[in-house]
């Protein structure tokens, strides 16, 4: 499975999968968010066997990032068992991502 773009109700059962959830916060308009996508599109590819991996427009779907508390995007929060076990905030790179997710499965 590719990356989702979720709006809340997936994401609210999506995050309790029995497989690691590697959710992204974002909007259109942040050029941190466009610079990274290609990385998190690439790390949604690299990881499809090992984790679900989404996106939420926090433009769309405002009740997702307030439900989280994110304040700043992107933001990526990583789900076990429905709970939040890691969080990065403005990764630069696919190489942070992966380390990111690899400290924390």
């Amino acid at each position: 499975m590719k990356k989702l773009d979720m709006n809340l109700d997936q994401y609210n059962e999506i995050r309790e999968s029995e497989k690691p959830v590697l959710v992204e916060f974002w909007a259109p308009w942040c050029v941190y968010c466009r610079r990274i996508a290609p990385a998190y599109d690439k790390i949604a590819e690299q990881y499809e066997d090992k984790l679900v991996v989404g996106k939420i427009n926090v433009d769309d779907v405002p009740e997702a990032a307030k439900q989280e508390k994110i304040e700043a995007i992107p933001a990526m929060l990583l789900y076990k068992g429905g709970e939040v076990v890691g969080s990065i905030v403005a990764p630069d790179s696919k190489a942070k991502i992966e380390a990111f997710i690899e400290e924390h499965l």
